[in-house]
């Protein structure tokens, strides 16, 4: 793999995950604003592109069997991972997380007064990530699924009623945006989910799960917005 400044950083991701680690560190979006290269995210940070891209070759260049190249997967098996994986996640954290909150807030929120604010941010996510994810699982990847049993089967394969897949695609990608923006506030008003210096054990938890949960929401979008949603897109135009 070769890394210039020309380089898109969803693109890397897609290649190799371990490069998501690089660009965390640094706070630069590699799944909501993946499309953007290395100069220009660098430029938005005010990093030195060189010293980023000497270090994204130091992951690159690690030998590690363990990690999963979710690129050369089939489509249809992507899909079904995404919803077995991060779905269900997703699923179970928020009725993990939003007691544990909740209680935060009750005891806590006077004397720290972003909590309510952040219990209002992330119980908006859950709502509209839960709706998020049935239109996926209803609408979006049956239909992913359906195209490559015909492309498999070399069998003709009609239109969707939503005229193109674009179409869902572009709404699901908006969709994301404005949740990687609001777990950007969220970082933003936990300091990076650091509890303050009278934190009780369920402070510190509350903040741990939420920060493992912007985590895999993170990789969770970059499949979609990286690789699966452009190799649909790809797929039925090479059906048409």
């Amino acid at each position: 793999m070769t890394i210039t400044e020309k380089s898109i950083v969803g693109e890397l991701v897609a290649q190799d995950y371990r490069t998501a680690s690089v660009f965390k560190n640094h706070g630069i979006d590699f799944c909501c604003n993946g499309n953007r290269n290395i100069a220009d995210a660098c430029e938005k940070k005010n990093i030195e592109s060189n010293a980023l891209i000497e270090k994204l070759e130091q992951v690159v260049q690690q030998n590690n069997n363990q990690s999963t190249d979710f690129n050369t997967w089939e489509l249809d098996l992507l899909a079904d991972y995404i919803e077995k994986k991060h779905h269900r996640y997703v699923e179970q954290k928020i009725q993990e997380i939003k007691p544990f909150l909740n209680k935060v807030v009750k005891v806590h929120g006077s004397q720290h007064p972003e909590l309510p604010e952040v219990e209002q941010l992330f119980n908006g996510s859950a709502g509209e990530l839960t709706a998020h994810m049935k239109k996926e699982e209803l609408i979006l990847f049956p239909f992913i699924r359906n195209m490559v049993k015909a492309k498999n089967a070399n069998e003709a394969f009609n239109p969707p009623p939503f005229g193109t897949v674009q179409n869902p695609v572009a709404m699901m990608q908006h969709e994301h945006d404005v949740e990687g923006e609001r777990f950007r506030k969220i970082s933003a008003l936990t300091q990076n989910y650091t509890p303050p210096a009278d934190a009780c054990n369920t402070y510190r938890v509350t903040f741990a799960l939420l920060k493992e949960f912007e985590d895999d929401l993170h990789l969770h979008i970059h499949l979609e917005n990286n690789i699966l949603f452009p190799k649909a897109v790809e797929m039925e135009k090479s059906m048409a």
